[in-house]
């Protein structure tokens, strides 16, 4: 018998929410898994479904808790399955038919009358979601003592799926190709464009004139300035849009990275825009270079809370615990970075992480170098809605440019080698 219209993709979102809450996977390698054998429009169903309900997964389950006698199991199946339904019909306007349909019938052999029940009953009621989304309490928790102004602007920036930006290897070519594109310019080459376009279809691609890259990302590589021939190490480099950004910019590129798999994206990257890198495939924390360098990009690898809005999943398998294996990850990695500097040399430290002891801790840290001078950033050097902290930092979060699709949390600091 066949599958009912609708039902591989549903089957793979609650195996793609399986793998993220109960295994700890991202969704980035539970999805084309879980996808594998559908077509690309169900495989972009299931992602909008795992993605929105992570995205919304406290609240979901407060509603079902409010329509149940008895509290259903954090990882009991039917909870799953009711998150998904609700997530459809509340967030991606699922007719109600559609959405009971094929939830029952991934509860096949199971409690498909508590499920349906609850579902009705919540429909009944109007039931809605919040304007804003809770965050999972371990997060909230941490944010509430670190950002407690912030914290309602961060949860504004998670509410909708963001757009998707661009970085165009000629940036004085921006107003030529936000025209060409419908896009809106962010300023030195960046452009935002609504979602639901696919990439490779878009003008532009096969010719290489840009590649994807969030905004907030493309900052840390711009505080290096043009290169201008000189040798810059782009250290954990991978998927590679900073080494796209520095070629583009005029350096002699370095790119390493220990991951082979996440360097091939790089490696079509530069095939198709016709720029230039060494890739390095090795463990930074091994590698020798075979000279010093004029600057050094160290986007380190972190917790990648600061990916929230893009990658929801991150705020549930972010573990508190393992921060302190993260900041002397960090650490090993900025000394090592700072022995391959030439005197006069520019560090850039940055990390997609909301967490301060991944970023402002360790510029501290940075800054106790003897080695190092700090070189605090000036409002110039940054996009117009953007400002560098007292100390000359920059920290961006997602409720930055909210109204206008906001951006990923990143942390940078720039430092000087004595």
């Amino acid at each position: 018998m066949p599958d009912t219209a609708g039902l591989p993709a549903r089957r793979a979102a609650l195996q793609v929410l399986d793998a993220v809450l109960r295994r700890g996977e991202t969704m980035d390698i539970a999805l084309p898994r879980a996808a594998s054998r559908l077509r690309p429009a169900d495989a972009a169903l299931a992602r909008a479904i795992a993605g929105e309900t992570l995205r919304w997964l406290p609240d979901l389950d407060a509603l079902i808790d409010s329509a149940t006698r008895q509290i259903l199991a954090d990882d009991a199946k039917v909870r799953t399955v009711l998150r998904l339904m609700l997530a459809q019909a509340l967030r991606l306007d699922t007719p109600p038919h559609a959405v009971v349909s094929t939830g029952l019938e991934l509860l096949a052999g199971g409690p498909r009358r508590l499920a349906h029940g609850v579902f009705s009953t919540l429909t009944k009621r109007e039931a809605r979601l919040p304007e804003l989304p809770s965050l999972p309490d371990p997060v909230a928790d941490r944010w509430d003592l670190q950002w407690p102004d912030r914290i309602d602007a961060i949860r504004q920036g998670l509410v909708d799926l963001p757009p998707l930006d661009i970085m165009l290897r000629d940036p004085t070519g921006e107003a030529e190709w936000a025209e060409r594109l419908g896009a809106v310019s962010l300023g030195c080459g960046r452009l935002r464009l609504p979602r639901g376009r696919a990439v490779g279809e878009l003008d532009g691609f096969d010719d290489g004139a840009w590649w994807v890259q969030d905004f907030a990302a493309t900052l840390p590589a711009g505080l290096l300035g043009k290169g201008d021939g000189r040798r810059v190490l782009d250290l954990c480099a991978a998927p590679g849009g900073k080494s796209l950004q520095l070629a583009a910019a005029g350096w002699d590129v370095t790119a390493l990275d220990i991951s082979k798999r996440r360097l091939e994206r790089l490696r079509e990257n530069l095939s198709r825009t016709g720029l230039g890198a060494r890739i390095v495939t090795a463990d930074a924390l091994k590698w020798q270079p075979d000279g010093t360098f004029d600057a050094i990009l160290l986007d380190a690898p972190c917790s990648a809370t600061g990916t929230c809005r893009r990658h929801p999943d991150v705020l549930h398998r972010f573990l508190p615990s393992r921060l302190d294996e993260l900041t002397a990850l960090q650490q090993a990695l900025a000394e090592r970075a700072v022995d391959w500097l030439k005197p006069g040399g520019t560090l850039v430290y940055a990390v997609c992480s909301l967490e301060r002891e991944e970023g402002e801790d360790r510029a501290i840290a940075l800054a106790a170098d003897t080695r190092l001078q700090s070189d605090p950033l000036r409002p110039d050097e940054l996009p117009e809605n953007l400002a560098p902290t007292s100390q000359g930092w920059l920290r961006t979060d997602p409720g930055l440019m909210a109204g206008a699709g906001g951006m990923d949390g990143f942390f940078a600091a720039r430092f000087t080698r004595l």
